[in-house]
Parts: structure tokens; C-alpha cells; sequence
């Protein structure tokens, strides 16, 4: 019997991408494969008009508190990249590179904790080399692999297929069409994937409700 999958989308400039990462061999003890789907953070950002919140100054030092608290309670240690925000883009059209699903798991799992553990600059194509061949894999000619244009478009398509499933942040995971949005959510997705599921019919009576009130453009 085929596994199930649920696809985890993702991206390295996220530090809850990271620690959702922590959590790969547990969701897949429920029998379900881990698919994992590189995506541009940044275009998602944009086609929803919205900023990150390393961008806000207001969520910037709170989002980063909150990831260091959550690190604690996993008993991880949070170093966090040179500089923030980076650019993800050779990481992710290196993964992308990676065909073969557990070889992609082994290396995204890897960079993460290069970053945020280690304090690497996960932008850097050396930086990423060695990752890769520290995870038994070519790290030469995944780098070389990334600059061509058929990865560049697959990444971008990648991102988009996404946009078109609703997706609009990372880490999202998705189950049998339905996302589960954040490390935090990942209790929710193991409960869906246990076959416990929403009032479906209710949730969509309930958002075709008209709004009593429209915040005021300032």
C-alpha cells in the first residue's frame, strides 16, 4: 500500500521552518511520506501584499524571542544566520536540484541547522557545498545544477503551483488538499492525519457570511 504524503513547504529564511524540521521523523512515524517542496517566501509575500515579519519592526525582535523560547522547550540551541533577512535562493534552488526525496530531506534538514544552529551564511554557495557533502551528496555539481535555468523555472513554478494551493507562508504543510500553517500547527495536521477532521459544511456557511464591518484604509 502507497504512503500518503504530506508536502512541507518551505523556505530558509524562516526559523520555524527549522524547528518544524525537528519534527520530520515524528509526522512520518504515522505513516505518511514527507514531500519536501522548496518555495520563495519572498513571492508569496508579494502577491498577497504583505511584508515579513522581519520587515515589521514591531514583530521583528518579538518573532525572534518567540523562536528562541521555542527552541528552549525543544532543548535546542538558536545561533541564527550572520544576517537577516538573507537571500534563500541558492539553498532553495539547490534542494530543488535534489530529486530523489530522502537525499532532499537529508539536505534541507542540514541547511536549516547550518543556519540556525550554527550560524552559517546559508546564502553563500560554499556554505552550501559543504552542507551538501556533509550529507553525502554532490555538493559541486548541486551547485552547479542550481545556476541552470531548467531549476531557476522549477523553483519558480514550484512557488506558484503553490500560490495556487492557498499556500502563503512557511512552513505550511499540506494533507489531502487541506494546509495546516505553522511548526505550531503540526499537532492539528497529526491529528488530520489520525482522520480527525473539521465540520467542513459548517466552516463554509460560516465564511459566507457577509461582514458586519470594514477596517477604515489609513
Amino acid at each position: 500500500m502507497e504512503s500518503k504524503v504530506v508536502r512541507f513547504y518551505f523556505d530558509p529564511i524562516s526559523p520555524f521552518v527549522w524547528l518544524a524540521t525537528k519534527q520530520i521523523e515524528g509526522i512520518e512515524l504515522t505513516g505518511v511520506q514527507i514531500e519536501m517542496e522548496p518555495v520563495l517566501f519572498a513571492a508569496m509575500l508579494n502577491a498577497n501584499g504583505q511584508k515579513g515579519p522581519a520587515e515589521i519592526p514591531s514583530k521583528r525582535e518579538l518573532t525572534f524571542r518567540d523562536v528562541m523560547r521555542l527552541a528552549d522547550a525543544q532543548g535546542l540551541q538558536f545561533t541564527g544566520p550572520p544576517g537577516h533577512p538573507f537571500n534563500p535562493l541558492p539553498g532553495l534552488r539547490m534542494a530543488t536540484a535534489i530529486g530523489e526525496r530522502r537525499a532532499r530531506i537529508r539536505f534541507v534538514v542540514a541547511m536549516m541547522a547550518a543556519a540556525w544552529e550554527r550560524g552559517l551564511d546559508v546564502s553563500n554557495i560554499e556554505v552550501l557545498r559543504a552542507v551538501a557533502r556533509d550529507c553525502d551528496l554532490d555538493g559541486e555539481a548541486l551547485a552547479a545544477a542550481a545556476q541552470t535555468p531548467e531549476v531557476k523555472q522549477a523553483l519558480a513554478a514550484a512557488t506558484e503551483r503553490a500560490l495556487e494551493a492557498q499556500v502563503f507562508g512557511v512552513p505550511t504543510f499540506e494533507f489531502e488538499g487541506e494546509l495546516f500553517w505553522g511548526a505550531d500547527r503540526i499537532d492539528s495536521l497529526m491529528r488530520r492525519i489520525a482522520g480527525h477532521r473539521i465540520d467542513e459544511a459548517r466552516l463554509q456557511h460560516f465564511l459566507a457570511q457577509p461582514p458586519l464591518a470594514t477596517r477604515r484604509a489609513t
